[in-house]
């Protein structure tokens, strides 16, 4: 059974309270919303943030985001040995505390990117945007001299490093994709642009702990049939980021829910037949009215909207 779940601050607010007063029990963290000028995660600090939860009646579901991956490990350079030693423990301080999920990505040198955050939708609501024209620039350095190769090569050698430690850790890793999943951004290669890309991660290393981040949103940028590509990644699927756009990898503006183009109750179905029961969160949310829209696709109306939505198409799905 799908888990609805919730991108929550690691400090209490109304936002733990209206997640459970939604049903919603599963907590997904971000390490760069920590504070304190840092943004990767202690021992003290996970071990705290789980009592914390735990005594709120909340689950710590999921951490993504700025895991500790370099981009000397995705590049492969110098050094990588002892950062993706860094990692490792982190792994095994997420398995001790019983944290299931952890999410992370291959891009190096940009990460995900948007050129538009104020694009009017629905009632004057507003989404974000992404335009490759308008995309300024190079990344320069490092990241940008790497090749395809390059980085296929670094993301293998980190495979094999640390799904053996995720396994006995009891940690399943999910890997997000590129985001926008363009062959290259700003001059910097990408790899995880494709469901064949998906496939030659998976063959990688064959384990339920080396598994995918579904974002719905990148696989229908990449043209994916979403239904069809659920069914293909099957029990490979450890989290589910349930959103949509219109438009391709190249140009595509984020959707209501509700108003996008890929058919999402035929999404919620295809979940259903696979078994997935893992944690299954909203994902760039639409800014609604009364919000500032200071944080563009992470504001919380459009996350009550979305968990409502998502209720109401898994109450379908299991009819």
């Amino acid at each position: 059974m799908v888990e609805p779940a919730l991108i929550l601050p690691p400090k209490p607010d109304e936002r733990w309270q209206l997640a459970k007063q939604m049903g919603v029990t599963q907590a997904v963290i971000h390490p760069l919303e920590i504070g304190d000028g840092r943004t990767e995660w202690s021992f003290d600090d996970l071990l705290g943030l789980t009592n914390w939860l735990e005594d709120a009646g909340l689950e710590f579901a999921v951490l993504e985001g700025s895991v500790p991956i370099s981009d000397r490990v995705r590049l492969g350079l110098d050094g990588r040995d002892a950062d993706i030693e860094v990692f490792e423990q982190f792994l095994r301080d997420c398995g001790e505390l019983g944290i299931p999920v952890v999410c992370y990505d291959w891009m190096a040198g940009v990460r995900w990117a948007r050129t538009e955050a104020h694009i009017e939708s629905r009632g004057g609501s507003y989404v974000t945007g992404y335009d490759n024209a308008k995309m300024p620039g190079t990344a320069g350095g490092e990241a940008e001299a790497a090749t395809h190769e390059q980085i296929w090569e670094a993301l293998e050698y980190f495979l094999e490093r640390v799904v053996p430690v995720a396994e006995e850790a009891g940690v399943k890793l999910g890997l997000h994709p590129d985001d926008p999943p363009r062959e290259s951004l700003r001059g910097t290669p990408r790899i995880v642009t494709s469901v064949e890309a998906y496939d030659r991660v998976l063959d990688i290393y064959d384990s339920e702990h080396n598994g995918v981040t579904f974002c719905q949103g990148n696989f229908a940028a990449m043209g994916a049939d979403i239904p069809a590509a659920i069914r293909h990644f099957g029990d490979k699927i450890n989290f589910v980021h349930f959103r949509d756009v219109e438009g391709d990898a190249d140009r595509f503006v984020e959707t209501w829910h509700d108003a996008g183009p890929t058919d999402m109750l035929a999404a919620m179905r295809a979940y259903e037949e696979i078994g997935f029961d893992g944690p299954m969160r909203p994902d760039h949310v639409p800014t609604m009215a009364g919000e500032d829209n200071s944080n563009p696709g992470y504001h919380t109306l459009g996350r009550l909207f979305a968990i409502g939505y998502m209720r109401g198409l898994l109450e379908a799905a299991t009819e």
